[in-house]
């Protein structure tokens, strides 16, 4: 029996939520993606794992040198004074030393050089003297130092990588060591996008009094490609309100999460909301965020719906606190978070209590080497160009009224690529 409430069975006719609320019923409405497929490990960056990666090996598979230096059998080191010791041979990492070595012998040894039987511990080369194939040794060198295990990392049957983790330079580092060259990862995420609205020009095209550049699908599409996810564009659609039905019913055909921008407010020519009620259910149409309050949640079928407001800066914000999540979420990642920081603003931050807001920073160091923020200036939710200056957002809660300079204020950093 499921006992969780039905996000859809919601009040959405009620004065905005917040974002905590919103981003509550957005994480329980979504199912994670179940399908997995096999891929090459150099294909797998970005992707999430689909089941426990379980290491076939030791790592390393070999007891080693940690150090370039000279092998001894501990036991043989000296407590007092000093000893000689007669040079057998040559490890090199990739071309053993394969004979036994005696009490009063030592091999030299690179690092990563398999130990020599019969030995146990190494000692850096600038701490002996070396004199005619005699080295010398003297007291104070701790048996069974500078050795690296076979098993010391990683031990054949442990699970290295575990289900849900996306995988990075590091995963992939560790999936490589020991020999793998697949993994398996959950499908990719379908993402279909428009953009809604009579005024909207392509890029290039001459504008008429009233028209724009259709800067929204640029956007999301960047954000959306360091996502590793499955995008699909499909265009502008007109301010008709039975074309953008018909495009999103179709969408819902071809992909997992769809994602328009305008037409999500009450103005008369913004349908989305209406459309999305009547052909699926709406979670929430309002939230208390600043810029993006006109933010469209639901379900049409079994594709997730998002419609966000038009205004570019308000696409960039409303992605960045809502969709991201989301869709880490739908491609089966077991942990999201993006990090957070407190810092001092240098700039007096202007806001009214009641919605929490996200205004765009500039993070910098002062002259002592402290991490500071300072405000890109006017926050207008169209003016775009405090998004390309910017490279984080200052968090303002609800019921802030803002911050003077010197006050300490959260910091969100933005993603590479933002």
């Amino acid at each position: 029996m499921n006992d969780k409430p039905d996000v859809f069975s919601c009040d959405v006719d009620t004065v905005s939520i917040t974002v905590a609320e919103a981003m509550a019923r957005i994480m329980q409405a979504i199912e994670p993606i179940k399908g997995c497929e096999t891929v090459a490990l150099k294909s797998a960056l970005g992707r999430v794992v689909g089941d426990d990666v379980v290491s076939p090996v030791d790592v390393p598979n070999h007891t080693n040198s940690a150090m370039d230096g000279y092998a001894f059998c501990g036991s043989g080191l000296p407590v007092s004074g000093d000893r000689q010791f007669r040079v057998a041979g040559t490890a090199l990492a990739g071309s053993p030393y394969h004979g036994q070595v005696n009490a009063d012998e030592c091999v030299r040894i690179m690092t990563g050089a398999v130990m020599p039987e019969g030995t146990d511990s190494v000692v850096m080369q600038e701490r002996v003297q070396v004199d005619s194939g005699q080295v010398t040794v003297s007291a104070g060198e701790k048996p069974g130092a500078n050795v690296r295990h076979a098993g010391e990392d990683i031990r054949s049957g442990d699970v290295v990588v575990g289900k849900g983790t996306r995988i990075g330079a590091s995963q992939l580092g560790v999936l490589a060591s020991l020999g793998l060259p697949q993994v398996r990862v959950v499908q990719k995420p379908r993402v279909a996008y428009f953009s809604n609205g009579d005024e909207l020009r392509a890029v290039g095209m001459p504008l008429a009094l009233g028209e724009v550049y259709d800067s929204n699908r640029y956007t999301l599409s960047s954000m959306l490609n360091g996502l590793c996810v499955e995008p699909v564009d499909l265009g502008v659609v007109r301010d008709d309100p039975d074309m953008i039905a018909k495009v999103i019913t179709e969408a819902t055909h071809e992909a997992d999460l769809i994602i328009s921008t305008a037409g999500a407010s009450v103005g008369e020519a913004d349908y989305i909301r209406d459309i999305l009620g009547r052909l699926g259910q709406v979670a929430f149409w309002k939230v208390a965020v600043k810029p993006g309050r006109p933010l469209s949640f639901g379900k049409l079928g079994e594709s997730l719906f998002f419609g966000l407001p038009g205004n570019p800066v308000s696409v960039m914000v409303t992605f960045q606190i809502f969709v991201k999540p989301a869709i880490s979420k739908l491609a089966g990642e077991a942990e999201f978070l993006e990090p957070r920081l407190s810092m001092k603003t240098v700039s007096d931050l202007k806001k009214r209590p009641g919605r929490m807001e996200y205004q765009r920073g500039i993070i910098s160091v002062d002259a002592s080497g402290e991490a500071i923020v300072s405000s890109t200036g006017e926050q207008g939710s169209g003016i775009l160009s405090s998004m390309s200056q910017a490279n984080c957002f200052i968090i303002l809660p609800d019921d802030s009224d803002g911050a003077k300079a010197g006050d300490w204020v959260q910091v969100q950093p933005f993603p590479n690529g933002m």
